[in-house]
């Protein structure tokens, strides 16, 4: 190794690096990537390092190791990774990095698993003591695929708070989820149901009878007829506001036309302005939509009891009727995380 200039780094031997990799473990694998592979270890000194261990007999690798060698041997920085040492042994081309814990910006980014729970609703939602919030109830959430537009599944969920496309095509997306938390954010602001077949014909959905009322307060400031009358005036009306924007771009026909929930999460966090827009003007959601218009209507018959529906998607499934927003699976029976394909 004369030809490489070596700096400060440290020689380690093979066995060495064998060793605190335990044996290059699975368990002890942080990445991989077309160099190689890179595992975790901790020196007998008690010192993390990332062993980078690259692909054996490859003249990529040999010229890698050269340019990080000579490279990062000589470049000190704190915002530069510390290059520890390296180990040469026959074929084998190791280089040994302080080990940095919090992982890389692209997994901050794009990493964390983006789960779909599929059964939204106020009863899956758990208060504490101070009354935070914590999601429960999984058995039904699929991990969505960071390559995958949509999940095509079997339809299992809640009726009135199952987003219209689901409910009729099985096609599940993040903006699913989207659409079961504008539901209980309608529940929230105006105390009703998401099903309630005590009401008036034609009000049973808590969406449909929440949306021209939504377009109502958005154009005008008059939220008077969506309000739970027992909040009477105990509320901040800047915060109600924009839980009434959120849940109105929440519930939009189009899924495309849905926020994304990070959106969301800014706009109730903020007492700033958050455009929930995506486009869309207040009750002009559904004209983005008309192709799935039929679907919505289905989907409307099929949650309030009528049995005159026929699509080809309710030719293999047997839909029955839901007049009390039970939960239901695409057989038309109460609906089983357990029994899920």
């Amino acid at each position: 190794m004369s030809e490489y200039s070596m700096g400060n780094c440290r020689f380690f031997t093979y066995e060495e690096m064998h060793n605190i990799t335990n044996g290059f473990s699975d368990q002890n694998l942080l990445g991989e990537g077309g160099f190689g592979s890179v595992y975790k270890g901790c020196l007998p000194e008690g010192r993390e390092v990332a062993i980078k261990k690259l692909k054996d007999g490859s003249g990529q690798g040999e010229r890698e190791f050269q340019a990080e060698v000579e490279i990062i041997s000589r470049v000190h920085h704190r915002h530069l990774v510390s290059l520890v040492g390296y180990c040469i042994s026959g074929d084998q081309r190791l280089l040994v990095y302080d080990f940095v814990p919090n992982d890389t910006l692209h997994y901050h980014l794009h990493g964390h698993p983006r789960i779909i729970h599929r059964d939204i609703k106020s009863s899956n939602i758990l208060l504490d003591n101070n009354f935070e919030a914590q999601v429960a109830d999984f058995g039904l959430a699929r991990l969505a695929m960071d390559f995958a537009t949509h999940v095509t599944t079997r339809v299992m969920g809640t009726f009135g708070y199952m987003a219209p496309e689901y409910a009729s095509s099985g096609k599940l997306t993040e903006k699913s989820d989207v659409f079961s938390f504008g539901v209980v954010l309608l529940e929230l602001i105006t105390g009703r149901k998401p099903v309630d077949a005590s009401n008036p014909l034609g009000d049973e959905s808590l969406v449909e009878w929440a949306r021209p009322l939504l377009t109502q307060a958005l154009e005008t400031g008059n939220v008077g007829e969506l309000l739970d009358p027992r909040l009477d005036k105990n509320f901040n009306e800047v915060e109600l506001f924009h839980m009434i924007e959120a849940a109105a771009a929440c519930i939009r026909h189009s899924a495309p036309r849905r926020p994304r929930m990070s959106q969301v999460v800014r706009a109730l966090d903020s007492l700033t302005d958050v455009d929930l827009t995506n486009g869309v003007q207040p009750g002009m959601s559904e004209m983005f939509n008309a192709p799935n218009t039929a679907e919505i209507r289905l989907f409307q018959r099929m949650a309030f009891g009528s049995q005159d529906f026929t699509t080809d998607f309710t030719q293999s499934s047997s839909w029955n009727s839901s007049r009390q927003g039970g939960d239901v699976d695409a057989s038309g029976g109460p609906r089983h995380p357990q029994s899920q394909p």
